[in-house]
């Protein structure tokens, strides 16, 4: 039974954890910036010294590769980090896909499909999000471009950078005809397998999600002589909201999520009224009737609210990604693989976004967690034991190898 090298591994995972390293432990690497250009080199670098071939396309996206005569599977994750993140969110996923392709090549088998180890670009969103999956994938639109979350400028400059250029982002498509399968290896981000006492997650599907910027417009007025029975208060409509929305979805839609992730009043005094306040709102669901339901309800509510507090709301949808099922053959991959290693597994759904989703509309795609130490992620205590980490890896080559076992 072929198994990765744990301690050649995690010296590979902790050199790449110095390059953007915090003080606290994490990494800090957002797409394209300085630090996550140099993670990146060193990743092609390392493959190139094992006599891998390696390959940057026109989305920046990063392949180690082990040629056969055969449709390509796709093994990898990313290498860019939310800003101050954690060292293993993506990287692990990367790191492992590459030891799978230094067991295959130290063991001399042969496959017929040929292994592809890739760090897709800018997978976190400080530029766009999924850029470079989708670009493989042929997903990503021109609109995408022109209103990237990250800001149009800082989406030029990041590519200037990297040496891409935004036309070119669309010749990085691949014929999904070229490929066989895609397994990405993933921290599991919250606390689930750790309470259940499991240790692998074979992942169901990618909650969809819809994201909403509310501006609450009331009255602003002195704080001292406007009566509490005269006033248009857009902060308390925006702060009743936030509580509605929360105890709609616990009470209606176990399962789902809902948060506000930033509330702005103006204009922001002590002595002043809010006359107005912005809202950021974000629900995800992995049915796509329920996210339905979920996000009527949650517009309902902020209607509601402001119509208690006598004033008006502007709902600005700014992002919207529908949920994604993975495939049940590659799901059942991972399951055997899991027990052939003797390994707790679970089923359960990702409430995060994951390259898999952008692959998953062309080519079968399966992706496994492993255990998040207390539910941490986006933060520098992430962590996961490193056995939970070999666990993954191990799994990932044995689901590899007998994906890749039934050729094209």
């Amino acid at each position: 039974m072929l198994r990765v090298d744990a301690e050649r591994m995690r010296a590979d995972f902790d050199a790449l954890a110095a390059i953007g390293a915090t003080p606290g432990g994490g990494v800090d690497r957002p797409s394209l910036g300085d630090a996550h250009l140099a993670a990146r080199a060193w990743f092609l670098g390392r493959a190139a010294a094992a006599g891998l071939a390696t390959r940057v396309d026109d989305a920046g996206n990063h392949s180690a590769i082990l040629p056969a005569d055969g449709p390509t599977l796709l093994l990898g994750s990313h290498l860019d980090s939310v800003p101050n993140g954690g060292r293993y969110d993506g990287a692990l996923g990367v790191v492992a896909a590459l030891h799978v392709l230094l067991v295959v090549q130290a063991g001399d088998v042969s496959l017929p499909v040929t292994l592809e180890a890739i760090d897709f670009t800018d997978e976190e969103g400080t530029l766009v999000g999924l850029l470079g999956s989708e670009a493989l994938a042929g997903t990503l639109t021109p609109e995408a471009l022109r209103t990237p979350r990250g800001g149009r400028d800082a989406l030029l400059a990041g590519l200037e950078r990297a040496g891409l250029s935004e036309e070119g982002l669309f010749s990085a498509r691949r014929d999904p005809a070229s490929l066989t399968g895609y397994l990405e290896l993933h921290i599991e981000q919250g606390p689930r397998l750790e309470r259940a006492g499991a240790q692998i997650g074979v992942v169901t599907g990618i909650v969809g999600a819809r994201s909403f910027s509310l501006f609450f417009r009331g009255l602003a007025g002195h704080a001292g002589t406007t009566p509490m029975d005269a006033r248009r208060d857009a902060g308390l409509a925006a702060a009743s909201f936030t509580v509605a929305a929360n105890e709609l979805v616990v009470r209606d839609f176990p399962g789902c999520v809902a948060t506000v992730g930033d509330v702005r009043f103006e204009p922001g005094a002590f002595n002043v009224i809010p006359g107005s306040a912005r809202v950021a709102v974000e629900c995800r669901a992995l049915d796509p009737t329920e996210l339905d339901a979920l996000e009527s309800a949650i517009l309902g509510a902020a209607h509601a609210a402001a119509a208690t507090h006598a004033l008006d709301v502007e709902v600005t949808p700014v992002g919207h990604w529908e949920p994604t099922a993975l495939d049940a053959d590659v799901r059942a991959a991972v399951g055997r693989a899991a027990a052939e290693l003797g390994l707790r597994t679970l089923e359960l759904p990702s409430g995060a976004g994951h390259d898999a989703q952008a692959l998953a509309a062309v080519v079968p795609s399966g992706m496994i967690f492993v255990p998040s130490e207390g539910g941490v992620s986006h933060d520098p205590r992430e962590h996961t034991p490193w056995d939970d980490c070999v666990n993954g890896a191990n799994t990932l080559l044995r689901t590899a190898l007998a994906y890749a076992g039934r050729g094209a």
